[in-house]
C-alpha cells in the first residue's frame, strides 16, 4: 500500500458551458396513443410546466426513434424510443481545486471546499467533485494498476459543507467503506433510559460548526429523528426534524463561547449520517448554524410557502428557481474536520485531518498557527 503524505491538490478549471444532458424513455403499452405533449407534461411534470414542455418540443429538443419531432400532437406508439436533450447551460460558480489529504492504492481522501457539489444534480451536472475525480483518474492511468482506478465518493457532504470526503478507488474499498457509513446509521439503539448510545464501529466522524446563540451545557447529545417532507424546488423532499423520521444521533461539545458575537464554536461527532443532520440537529435545539439560509430553530425550514406557478418557466423550459432557500444553498459554517477509520483492506487505523477554516478555529489554535 502506498501513501502520499505530502500535501497536493488537483483540479481542472470548469468550461463555460456544460455538455447538456440526454434523458431516455421507452413508450409503454399503457402510454401508447398519447400525444408527445401529453406524455412529457404528464410523465415529467416535475421537470417543466406544460408551456415549458411545449417550448422544448418546438425547439427540436426531442427525438422519436431518432427523428426530431416538433409537433406536440404527435401520436406515440408502443416501444418507441424518446430522447429529450437538455441544452448546455452555464452552471453556477463553484471552486474546482481539491486538496489531497490521504492517498493510497484503495482510497483517496479529499478536502472539499465549500460551494462544490459532490455528485451531479440540479443545476450542477459537471461542476462536481465526481467530475474532477474522473479527470484526475485519467491523468493517473499510466501509474495505476492494470485494473485501472475509478475513484468515487462513498458518502456525501452538503454543497456548503467543507472538509474530508472519502473516495474509493476499487470495488472492494467502495463496498467496505460504504458499509462503514451504513453501519453508522444501523447500530443506533436505545438504552434502558431511552437515550441513544454509541456502539463500536469502524469509522468516527468529527465536525466543527459555528452556531447562533450561547450553549449553556458543555456537552449535549441530540437524538432527534430526521424525516422527509414535501418542499417546493426539492423533488425528493426536504429533510427536517420529524418524530416519525429515522433515528439520528449527534454528540455536541462546546469549544468556545463568544458572548459578544452571540456565537458558539462546537465540535460534533455523528454516528448516523442522515442528510443535513448537523444543521437540522443544532437548529432543533435552538442553535442554527451561523449563516444557514434554510434551517431555523426547531430543525424546520424558514418557510414552506414557495409553490411555483405552472405558467412561469425559465429559458430552458424548466420551472423558475424557487425564491425560498434550498438545501444546496451555502453560507453556513460546517467543516468535516477529522475521520478515524479501519483501512478497507489492511484494517490499519487511519486518521485523517482536514485543516480548519479560520472562522472555525479556537483562539488557541489560531495563535499556534501564528507562532
Amino acid at each position: 500500500m502506498s501513501d502520499s503524505s505530502e500535501t497536493a491538490a488537483f483540479g481542472l478549471p470548469w468550461s463555460d458551458l456544460n455538455d447538456g444532458l440526454f434523458y431516455n424513455d421507452v413508450v409503454s403499452a399503457s402510454d401508447s396513443g398519447l400525444t408527445l405533449i401529453e406524455f412529457y407534461s404528464g410523465k415529467h411534470n416535475n421537470s417543466a410546466p406544460l408551456q415549458g414542455w411545449l417550448q422544448r418540443i418546438q425547439n427540436g429538443q426531442i427525438t422519436v426513434d431518432g427523428v426530431v419531432v416538433k409537433d406536440p400532437d404527435w401520436i406515440l406508439r408502443v416501444d418507441s424510443k424518446l430522447v429529450y436533450h437538455r441544452i448546455p447551460w452555464k452552471e453556477p460558480d463553484a471552486p474546482y481545486l481539491l486538496e489531497v489529504l490521504h492517498d493510497d492504492d484503495d482510497m483517496i481522501a479529499l478536502n472539499k471546499p465549500s460551494g462544490l457539489q459532490v455528485l451531479p444534480g440540479g443545476l450542477f451536472q459537471q461542476r462536481t467533485v465526481l467530475k474532477q475525480l474522473q479527470w484526475w483518474a485519467n491523468q493517473q492511468k499510466s501509474s495505476l494498476s492494470s485494473q485501472g482506478s475509478h475513484p468515487v465518493p462513498v458518502h456525501r457532504l452538503g454543497r456548503g459543507t467543507s472538509g474530508i470526503l472519502l473516495c474509493a478507488k476499487t470495488k472492494l474499498a467502495k463496498t467496505r467503506l460504504a458499509a462503514y457509513f451504513a453501519d453508522g446509521t444501523s447500530v443506533i439503539k436505545a438504552n434502558s433510559n431511552t437515550n441513544m448510545e454509541l456502539c463500536t464501529r469502524k469509522i468516527s466522524k468529527i465536525y466543527r460548526a459555528l452556531v447562533n446563540g450561547i450553549l449553556d451545557k458543555d456537552k449535549v447529545i441530540i437524538n432527534q429523528p430526521i424525516g422527509i417532507v414535501r418542499y417546493p424546488g426539492v423533488a425528493k423532499g426536504l429533510y427536517v426534524a420529524s418524530s416519525s423520521g429515522k433515528p439520528a444521533l449527534s454528540k455536541v461539545a462546546v469549544l468556545h463561547r463568544d458572548v459578544q458575537e452571540n456565537h458558539t464554536l462546537v465540535q460534533v461527532e455523528i454516528q448516523s449520517g442522515r442528510p443535513h443532520q448537523i444543521r437540522i440537529h443544532l437548529a432543533f435545539i435552538g442553535h442554527p448554524l451561523v449563516g444557514d439560509p434554510l434551517y431555523v430553530v426547531g430543525g424546520q425550514p424558514k418557510s414552506f410557502d414557495a409553490e411555483l406557478a405552472d405558467e412561469t418557466f425559465e429559458q430552458d423550459g424548466g420551472y423558475q428557481r424557487p425564491a425560498k432557500p434550498v438545501p444546496g444553498d451555502c453560507g453556513y459554517y460546517l467543516h468535516a474536520h477529522k475521520i478515524e477509520l479501519s483501512h478497507p483492506t489492511t484494517n490499519e487505523v487511519v486518521k485523517i485531518i482536514a485543516p480548519l477554516p479560520p472562522v472555525l478555529k479556537t483562539q488557541q489554535e489560531a495563535d499556534e498557527m501564528n507562532i
